[in-house]
């Protein structure tokens, strides 16, 4: 594709685009009326009609109920449908909104709608516009937000959410060219203001972006980093694969097992949830950290564990592994240094227990939470 960001998108670019989903049964578009997502529909029409066979392509508007003027902005969608020969459905958030943190909860709800309208639908697929811009946005906030390698890694071209998969063909493209490709095929979008809106992050950091353009951190830039930062991470996740079996195979051949045909070596099947400490705790610090939170993401039942507290998880477990305990009696001269530490540990998080006894990690699933009387 040229380099040109203001040169539209031909059909032969398109095709290059939507290769990965030509032998998909469906593929559901998300179409908000904005120009990213107006030029996602241009485009997935045209490629489809160029193919002999090829999926089924159903387009949907998820309306939030946060303007009124979004329920206009859903049926010139379904009138450009029409037009382009798609199936369109209109998704309407309905019930309360929470007065902060509205743009993640809006975001949690679309897609929540999203994954069931692809279901229905017989969709294996839901495409999303997030192009190049995003991407760079994206990277920024999770950098302010200190993330690790895995949240600078951004989005991916294919992830999976809510039984289904979620793809971004756009990633590598800027949106100055879907907005030139809509100039070109004379279509019109519709403006959403809440974009501009410097009371969310994200309106807040695209009004920086032309400054850090300046001094060389332009969209495409951003993306690059993003994109080297994700096969970093990729390559981070094979070692933590290794590790995990390893660990695994430790076990079994400590507990005396016999079998360990290729199946029982994948390491998703071992049940990771015990584990030698030693072992553990001569692995470096950021496959520790992914396998701790492998474990308590996989047993816990309060969702995905944040980094910053198997952090701290990590830390107490370290120390427990390497401070020795003190006699019950300490002398009155280093009672204040050096406190009495108590063998082993014993920590809920996010749902999963984590306990360090005998030599020997464990991750399980916590016990209910007690209720207070009323």
């Amino acid at each position: 594709m040229p380099d040109d960001d203001n040169f539209p998108i031909s059909v032969r670019d398109a095709k290059r685009l939507f290769a990965d989903w030509k032998t998909a049964p469906a593929l559901l578009l998300a179409v908000s009326g904005g120009p990213d997502s107006i030029a996602l529909m241009w485009l997935a029409a045209r490629w489809r009609s160029a193919l002999a066979r090829g999926p089924r392509l159903v387009a949907v508007t998820v309306d939030h109920g946060l303007r009124k003027e979004a329920a206009a902005e859903a049926r010139e969608v379904k009138r450009l449908a029409r037009t382009l020969d798609l199936e369109h459905r209109t998704l309407r958030w309905t019930g309360p909104k929470p007065k902060t943190g509205l743009p993640a909860a809006a975001r949690i709800a679309r897609y929540r709608l999203l994954a069931k309208a692809a279901r229905q639908s017989g969709a294996t697929h839901i495409l999303t516009a997030h192009t190049r811009d995003d991407q760079a946005e994206t990277l920024l906030m999770r950098l302010l937000r200190g993330s690790g390698i895995h949240g600078l890694a951004a989005m991916a071209r294919e992830t999976e959410r809510d039984g289904v998969r979620l793809a971004r063909p756009f990633l590598d493209v800027s949106k100055s060219q879907l907005i030139a490709t809509l100039h070109k095929a004379r279509l019109g979008f519709a403006d959403d203001p809440t974009n501009r809106d410097v009371s969310f992050t994200r309106p807040r950091l695209r009004a920086l972006m032309p400054a850090l353009a300046a001094e060389g951190g332009d969209a495409r830039n951003l993306a690059r980093l993003a994109q080297r930062l994700a096969r970093a991470n990729a390559a981070v996740e094979v070692l933590a694969d290794g590790a995990e079996r390893y660990l695994a195979l430790r076990d079994r051949a400590a507990t005396g097992a016999k079998s360990l045909d290729a199946k029982s070596l994948d390491a998703k099947s071992f049940d990771a949830k015990t584990f030698d400490a030693t072992a553990f705790a001569a692995m470096p610090e950021e496959i520790r950290l992914r396998l701790l939170k492998r474990a308590i993401d996989r047993f816990g039942h309060e969702g995905p564990v944040e980094l910053g507290k198997v952090e701290a998880l990590l830390a107490a477990l370290d120390r427990a592994l390497t401070e020795k305990p003190e006699s019950r009696r300490p002398r009155p001269d280093r009672a204040a240094k050096r406190p009495m530490i108590r063998p082993g540990l014993k920590q809920t998080l996010a749902g999963a227990l984590v306990s360090l006894t005998g030599g020997r990690i464990r991750v399980e699933p916590a016990p209910p939470r007690r209720r207070r009387p009323v």
